[in-house]
């Protein structure tokens, strides 16, 4: 796909920057993408930093407003709340995210009437830019999330995003932490909105900033919101797979007694046929509950979809 970078000088454009302790970095990511985007507000957001983050993004421009409640989830949340803009622009503040890229991402966010445009991070290829165990569980978590919800996404971890406004004003979901990648990602899929992957260069952290993800913590718990999503967004799906492994479990129990029964005619272990038929009950109550709470699951999403469609169509 090739685009042109022409990015149009009426449509208002936000870039927001969450910032936790990034005073060695901000002023001169502030800088970058004032360069890369001139007519764009750049807001940053200070998540109760206790270094100087705040006062360099001021005197780099930037519109400071601050987030005292941790988590870069609730950053996002009030930012999305708070700014208007028909484009919004994520990243961090640490320098890893590349600026000059950033107008061939609302290129294609114009160009391909999309409503989000993810930045695949893509290194130089003179090292490993992850940290220890980033590489693997990222691809072990966008596998995870492109099983659960059968899409073929690349980089749900990634935070360097553009959006439309009616996906930004439509985002209902409540996040804390990291998993809001992930969410917004899975956002899109379940309201339907047309979604475009770019390369984007990433690079090495700043000197004197410092990661604030916890690769095993954050990752157990992106994992278990993306289950809580697909439990929401597809219930039956979830509780149909949970009701076969149950099942499963109760086949594997009772199949050596019907067979002993066929060729004695007695029934053995009255223990292990109560208990099976037990787990076979669980896994019938399961798979009714997954079709009842279906139709409450579509219901909502119609809710989500009309909340997305009514913003109106992106400005051209």
């Amino acid at each position: 796909m090739t685009l042109d970078s022409n990015v149009p000088e009426t449509q208002k454009i936000a870039v927001i920057l969450p910032c936790l302790n990034e005073g060695a970095a901000i002023a001169e990511v502030v800088a970058s993408f004032r360069d890369a985007l001139p007519g764009a507000d750049i807001y940053v957001y200070d998540n109760g930093s206790e270094d100087d983050t705040a006062a360099r993004a001021a005197e780099a421009g930037a519109i400071v407003r601050l987030e005292p409640r941790r988590g870069k989830g609730r950053v996002l949340i009030r930012a999305f709340a708070d700014v208007e803009a028909d484009i919004f622009l994520i990243a961090d503040g640490d320098g890893t995210y590349n600026a000059p890229d950033a107008p061939k991402m609302i290129d294609a966010l114009n160009q391909e009437y999309a409503d989000m445009v993810t930045g695949i991070r893509m290194d130089d290829g003179k090292g490993d830019l992850y940290r220890h165990g980033h590489r693997w569980g990222n691809n072990l978590l966008t596998q995870t999330a492109n099983l659960l919800f059968r899409e073929n996404f690349s980089d749900v971890l990634s935070g360097y995003r553009a959006f439309t406004r009616r996906f930004v004003k439509s985002f209902t979901l409540q996040p804390r932490g990291f998993e809001v990648e992930m969410m917004l990602t899975l956002h899109g899929a379940e309201i339907n909105a047309p979604h475009v992957e770019v390369p984007t260069r990433y690079g090495t952290r700043t000197t004197g900033t410092q990661s604030k993800l916890r690769t095993y913590r954050d990752g157990m718990r992106i994992l278990a919101y993306a289950l809580v999503l697909m439990k929401e967004a597809h219930p039956l799906r979830f509780f149909g797979w949970l009701a076969l492994a149950l099942m499963g479990i109760a086949s594997l129990l009772m199949i050596p007694i019907i067979g002993e029964y066929i060729a004695t005619g007695l029934v053995p272990r009255f223990p292990t046929v109560i208990l099976a038929t037990g787990i076979a009950v669980m896994a019938l109550s399961l798979f009714l509950a997954g079709i009842i709470v279906d139709s409450v699951s579509r219901r909502a999403k119609e809710q989500k979809r009309y909340a997305y469609i009514s913003q109106g169509k992106p400005q051209a």
